[in-house]
């Protein structure tokens, strides 16, 4: 039996409502875009072309509940409120009348992003890794099981920062639905059980200081809080 030269961390994992255990987080996947107005406020013309997809290491994934730290590196950190589709099933190349079934619960969360280093990399025509994929930069709510919640068509998705709205959209303004999405993505990965998808975010992207209280949510599945930690030293 072979054995590890350290000690391996942890499997990330998110809550899950309403229970003690905990979803275990293999992959994480994001979609680019996907309302059509958070096209137009980010200088995007929104089209129906194929929807581009970026990752966030599974670590990313964070409790929330609590305190999210400030990256370092960034003077300009967004919010982007985001429906979480947590997968529970094997399958590539699946169709989308059947990526439903692949479905194990949904959440919301946050893409959190340093929009500073993200310009930068644009400009550049560099990958987004840093301005995405940084530690502590999906923090999620709970995973609610699909008996419990359904498969959300439509449905208030909103973000408040210290009480002041910031982001409200519809779920049924997504470009591209969640069995669209699934499909997509799976055409070019296999998919298993732990991959958690977040879905794209509405207008009204904006930064996020120091002490600041993020509430957000989306009707009829779930809601999350928590409050942004100092900057690092």
């Amino acid at each position: 039996m072979s054995e590890h030269v350290f000690t391996p961390a942890a499997t990330p994992s998110v809550a899950v409502a309403g229970s003690a255990a905990r979803f275990p987080v293999r992959r994480v996947f994001c979609v680019g875009r996907n309302y059509a107005a958070h096209a137009r406020e980010m200088g995007k013309d929104p089209t129906r072309e194929a929807p581009f997809f970026f990752m966030k290491p599974a670590d990313a994934v964070v409790d929330t509940g609590g305190s999210v730290p400030y990256p370092p590196q960034t003077s300009n950190l967004h919010h982007e409120v985001e429906l979480v589709v947590a997968i529970g099933g094997h399958g590539h190349d699946v169709p989308a009348e059947r990526a439903l079934e692949l479905v194990w619960g949904y959440g919301v969360g946050v893409d959190l992003t340093r929009r500073d280093l993200q310009d930068t990399a644009k400009k550049m025509s560099r990958p987004w890794d840093w301005a995405k994929g940084f530690d502590a930069s999906g923090p999620c709510g709970p995973i609610h099981p699909v008996q419990a919640v359904g498969h959300p068509q439509a449905g208030r998705i909103w973000l408040e920062v210290n009480e002041e709205l910031r982001q409200q959209g519809d779920l049924n303004e997504m470009i591209w639905p969640v069995a669209d999405i699934i499909s997509h993505v799976s055409a070019s990965v296999q998919l298993q059980p732990g991959d958690l998808i977040f879905t794209g975010t509405p207008a009204g992207v904006g930064p996020l200081a120091p002490g600041d209280r993020v509430r957000g949510g989306v009707d009829g599945v779930g809601s999350f809080e928590f409050r942004l930690g100092p900057r690092p030293a």
